[in-house]
């Protein structure tokens, strides 16, 4: 994607009220997921409501590549064939994961405790960002990783003939880096053992169970003690995959901040891991309800409903950070236009995103009149700007990043311009037409516009 034409796009000051009853998509990080497990179960799971994005579709090209049987019917329902555990094989060539973070360093849990080489790498983004977070405690399953300076994709994996289990107390909250080692220790004789600091969203934890696999969870002290029993017998499972709640957050905020909208989200996951923003955004005085509430694939879902709002600062809590991680980019739009100061506390993990997301999104507030500082690893914003809007913000190939500065252009003063729309398929497919179906004025211009 990052050799094609950028395809700029502007969004402006909203004229009418946003209205309407959508779907987001599938969410991303249990797509991902329901992809690797299933290809790892013996037998055929099918995956409904599967998000249909270019990082989802990485994580699909890899498994076929190691071996598993994929595809899908035209009414979208995907069917996976897994080999079982052990039985992954040597891929033919190089395992692309193009802008896929999750998709990358989940995959390297697979790879390290199974007998094969594989090479892996990714677009100019993700070529950027560490991976030493995983493949450091990865090495002591007995997989050998061999990554240019600064552990950085590409990244070659030759993973363990006989995988040892893990012990582990993660540095820092991080549900990629928790999802990978359970991952590698599935395949390995005995029981891995995680500590995690603060909880983190818990879906490899609720799939594991769904596959058949043998785990406790425990309480211990502000966090929790995973203990997963290796090389269990993984059936196939069928999955509904609900919509992503970090794809809602932006029509969310945009319908709160639009005077006048009203808007129902439809099948959101709730995974109280997930709900951070939701929670924040309550505090600040947004009219937010859920209603039809129910599980799905052993995952709470229901419908959003959301009232235009005159929202108030806020003062997050650094332990929220992990249900609510990649929604800081939107969430610091929301402060902007909010009434009073907000501080959003102990955002380190930001940098090392698709961006440095934390630089990027005071960039992007910033280049659009709003006054944010850095306080240590703090976001101050203050509300209550007399004009925002009119800026020009580089994406810095960041979806997130991109998505919301155009909600920022349908709430401000002048119309916002970002530099690349592309990016934002690999998450929202359709994000620009959805949101100009509920009535935003977003245009788009470029070679393949």
């Amino acid at each position: 994607m990052s050799n094609l034409a950028p395809i700029r796009a502007q969004a402006h000051p909203a004229t009418t009220a946003l209205t309407g009853t959508i779907r987001v998509p599938g969410d991303k990080s249990i797509s991902h997921r329901a992809l690797m497990f299933a290809a790892l179960a013996v037998g055929t799971s099918r995956i409904t409501g599967l998000l249909e994005g270019e990082d989802v579709l990485r994580t699909a090209a890899a498994m076929r590549a190691l071996g598993a049987t994929i595809t899908t019917d035209d009414s979208g329902v995907w069917s996976v064939t897994g080999l079982g555990l052990g039985a992954l094989q040597t891929p033919d060539d190089v395992l692309d994961m193009g802008n896929s973070g999750t998709a990358a360093r989940l995959l390297c849990g697979v790879l390290a405790s199974h007998d094969l080489f594989a090479v892996m790498t990714g677009d100019a983004s993700l070529r950027r960002r560490p991976m030493r977070r995983v493949i450091a405690p990865l090495a002591a399953t007995g997989a050998v990783f061999a990554a240019r300076p600064g552990d950085l994709l590409p990244l070659a994996v030759n993973g363990a003939a006989e995988a040892m289990p893990l012990t582990y107390r993660l540095p820092v909250a991080s549900a990629q880096v928790k999802s990978a080692l359970l991952l590698a220790g599935l395949n390995a004789r005995g029981i891995t053992s995680i500590e995690e600091p603060e909880p983190t969203r818990d879906h490899s934890e609720n799939m594991l169970r769904h596959f058949g696999a043998h785990l406790t969870i425990e309480p211990l002290g502000s966090g929790r003690l995973i203990r997963l029993i290796g090389q269990p017998e993984l059936n196939a499972a069928d999955i509904a995959v609900p919509g992503d709640p970090s794809s809602a957050a932006f029509p969310i905020v945009a319908a709160l901040l639009v005077a006048g909208s009203r808007i129902t989200i439809e099948a959101v996951g709730l995974n109280p891991l997930r709900t951070g923003l939701f929670t924040t955004l309550q505090e600040m005085g947004a009219a937010l309800s859920i209603t039809n509430g129910r599980i799905e694939g052993g995952e709470p879902v229901g419908d959003i409903t959301v009232t235009a709002s005159n929202l108030r600062g806020v003062d997050v809590p650094a332990a929220r950070a992990p249900s609510m991680i990649d929604e800081y980019p939107i969430l610091a739009i929301a402060c902007a236009r909010a009434s009073g100061p907000s501080r959003l506390r102990g955002l380190s993990e930001l940098r090392v995103k698709e961006s440095d997301r934390l630089s990027a999104t005071l960039a992007l507030l910033r280049a659009n009149g709003a006054a944010v500082s850095l306080d240590g690893d703090d976001m101050v914003i203050e509300g209550g700007v007399n004009r925002l809007g009119g800026g020009a913000v580089e994406t810095r190939m960041d979806h997130r990043l991109a998505m919301s500065a155009l909600v920022l252009g349908l709430a401000a003063d002048a119309p916002v311009q970002i530099d690349d729309a592309r990016f934002i398929e690999t998450s929202f497919p359709g994000f620009v037409p959805l949101m100009q179906g509920l009535g935003a004025t977003i245009a788009l211009a470029g070679a393949a516009a």
